[in-house]
């Protein structure tokens, strides 16, 4: 009988079973046929899984690269790295793990749900981390789930010479004795984990799949203090610019700046949140040796967001010193206008009284009256110069 017979054959038992409640059978295969129309298209809101049971493995806010993996295999004498298929991948992986051996399956792109879903049953990933994965908008976390730690960091780095930040969920996963992690695009800061594998730097190799784990967050964690340090730079060439009073308009990168801090805080807090509850994890994900490190990295992240803190506290120095130096500049013009009004105040009541055109005005019929005019102006005129300056006032 083939498949499609006896999936007919299902739905006549659930209808005989349910009885009037037929409709039960035609709602599961209209779900069926939504659930494959939803995989052939990406989600851009998450409102679009409105009524999707939990669990569906649908992407959301993914780019549409197509996955490619990556798996580098290691022990304390030797490693091996390349491309993997995926057909062949879950066959090692149903396999079971090898004894002393650490495996890092590293996903690139998430636009095929079907392949990711394959992954995540390989490894007994649950259903609900599953759709996490494929779903961007995550916060930081981590969660356990039987054998399995699912972790959800957020990579932030520098995306151009623009100062633009460049943010990209990294879901993680460890079971007994592999890690896999998801990316949604080439490009990330694993390379220094990579390069410490490779040459057998360090303590990598000598421990288990919980210290690459370790790694790996700690090497996003770390990629924040370069973040920090570029919105600092960034920061400093501001204050140096608005002190100098040079005239530079600073309100559009100090709203840049103030946002990309913003959006490093709102990623920073969770994230330091995360790794503390990686320290209440039970002892059988990660071993003694690692939980020290594990302590480090939570000073890591406390540090982070202080920096955080204080760059917000910066910048908001910074727009209030922008302001009072405006602020100061217009009251500068201000006083210029000022005084040049204030110095024709007399000369115009001089000229409005000689302008009155009666007929009898004396001054109107001297020989002398015009330039004598000029000269009572400028003596005016000249001696509110002297007042004003003696006074500081121009």
């Amino acid at each position: 009988m083939s498949s499609a017979a006896g999936a007919t054959l299902h739905v006549v038992k659930v209808v005989g079973q349910v009885g009037d409640r037929s409709w039960i059978a035609v709602r599961s295969a209209a779900l069926a046929s939504c659930r494959v129309s939803m995989r052939s298209s990406i989600l851009e809101r998450a409102s679009d899984k409105a009524g999707l049971p939990p669990g569906s493995p649908v992407p959301v806010g993914v780019e549409p690269v197509r996955p490619r993996i990556r798996r580098i295999r290691y022990d304390t004498t030797a490693s091996e790295e390349g491309e993997i298929a995926l057909a062949t991948l879950l066959d090692e992986l149903a396999e079971g793990p090898r004894a002393d051996t650490v495996t890092w399956i590293d996903v690139v792109g998430l636009a095929d749900a079907d392949a990711i879903e394959a992954i995540g049953r390989a490894i007994a990933l649950h259903p609900l981390a599953v759709e996490d994965v494929l779903h961007v908008g995550q916060r930081p976390k981590a969660e356990r789930y039987e054998n399995v730690l699912f972790v959800v960091v957020k990579m932030v780095r520098m995306q151009d010479a623009a100062g633009d930040l460049d943010v990209e969920q990294v879901s993680l996963a460890l079971a007994d004795g592999v890690v896999v992690t998801f990316q949604e695009r080439e490009g990330d800061v694993f390379e220094a984990v990579r390069r410490r594998i490779r040459t057998n730097l360090g303590a990598l190799r000598r421990r288990g799949a919980d210290y690459l784990a370790y790694a790996l967050i700690d090497a996003v964690v770390d990629a924040y203090f370069a973040v920090i340090e570029a919105i600092d730079e960034r920061a400093e060439r501001l204050e140096d610019a608005i002190a100098e009073d040079s005239g530079y308009d600073a309100t559009q990168e100090l709203h840049d700046l103030r946002g990309q801090v913003l959006t490093l805080r709102r990623i920073a807090v969770p994230t330091r949140e995360m790794v503390r509850s990686l320290l209440r994890v039970e002892e059988e994900v990660f071993a003694p040796s690692t939980r020290p490190y594990l302590q480090d990295l939570y000073d890591h992240a406390l540090r982070i967001v202080e920096s955080a803190e204080f760059a917000r506290e910066n910048l908001t120095w910074l727009r209030e010193l922008h302001l009072a130096t405006v602020s100061n500049r217009m009251n500068e013009v201000m006083k210029v206008l000022t005084v040049i009004a204030t110095l024709f105040i007399p000369l115009t009541f001089i000229t409005g009284v000689y302008g009155m055109n009666f007929k009898y005005m004396p001054e109107l019929e001297w020989r002398y009256g015009y330039p004598a005019a000029w000269g009572v102006m400028s003596i005016v005129a000249g001696g509110m110069v002297v007042f004003f300056r003696r006074r500081n006032w121009w």
